[in-house]
């Protein structure tokens, strides 16, 4: 990513309403499973660290990311087991971690189904694999080329990218749905515009709406947290476990 997108990212993550929604998405997922006591955490890719010290909670957490400027920030936050590396090869030792997560950053790996091998290599027989993603190409702006983006996925082509590298999902769903029919006609006027050319999108929230944009998002965790699945939205999540558990859906 861009050094001032990561300075955006630290500036906005513990107010813009979509890093507060998708903390309640991931917390959600995590629901769908059971956690070992004080499971030793992977946050791979962790950006600016607020993901670490939200799920920092549950164990002890690491974080990896291949940016010096992602890993400065997290320095800034107190973070000290943060490492800098690509996900394609972790400086981890095999099988250390019960609970891995890559949340919207699988997207950033051009051999992704690599990065998911190494994920699998670094997770303990018994651990759990949390993803988010950014879904539908047809959604991509520059918003994706700023935030440097390989590629955006569908439920489908993350469930294969997951299963070849030997990871089984327990529980995927689309999510930020409601937010669909007001994200897409944006997302493409965007195309047409030069004004966006070049940026983000978190700066086209006004900070008053914050709260109120979290809300859809909040009803969508309440409703993940109970099984349910949602057929469409601007992104995926999915909770996997090893293949070998022999656990999907």
């Amino acid at each position: 990513m861009e050094r001032l997108a990561y300075a955006e990212m630290y500036e906005q993550e513990d107010v813009h309403w979509w890093f507060r929604g998708r903390r309640a998405i991931i917390w959600a997922l995590l629901n769908r499973i059971q956690l070992p006591p004080a499971p030793h955490i992977l946050d791979a890719g962790c950006g600016t660290g607020r993901n670490l010290v939200e799920f920092g909670a549950l164990g002890p957490a690491a974080g990896v990311d291949p940016s010096a400027d992602a890993v400065a920030f997290c320095q800034a936050r107190g973070l000290s087991d943060v490492r800098r590396a690509g996900l394609e090869m972790l400086p981890f030792d095999t099988g250390r971690f019960d609970l891995v997560l890559a949340c919207d950053v699988l997207e950033h790996v051009e051999d992704d189904a690599r990065a998911l091998q190494e994920l699998r290599r670094v997770a303990a027989p018994d651990a759990t694999l949390v993803l988010t993603v950014p879904a539908y190409q047809w959604l991509w702006t520059d918003h994706d080329v700023q935030l440097r983006h390989f590629r955006r996925y569908t439920l489908p082509s993350l469930r294969r990218r997951v299963l070849g590298a030997g990871w089984q999902p327990v529980h995927a769903t689309y999510f930020n749905s409601i937010m669909l029919p007001l994200v897409a006609p944006a997302r493409l006027a965007s195309r047409l515009s030069s004004r966006r050319r070049g940026r983000t999108d978190l700066d086209r929230t006004p900070a008053f709406l914050n709260r109120i944009l979290e809300q859809p998002l909040r009803l969508e965790a309440s409703i993940i947290r109970r099984g349910g699945r949602l057929p469409a939205g601007v992104s995926v999540g999915m909770v996997c476990r090893l293949a070998s558990m022999g656990t999907g859906k």
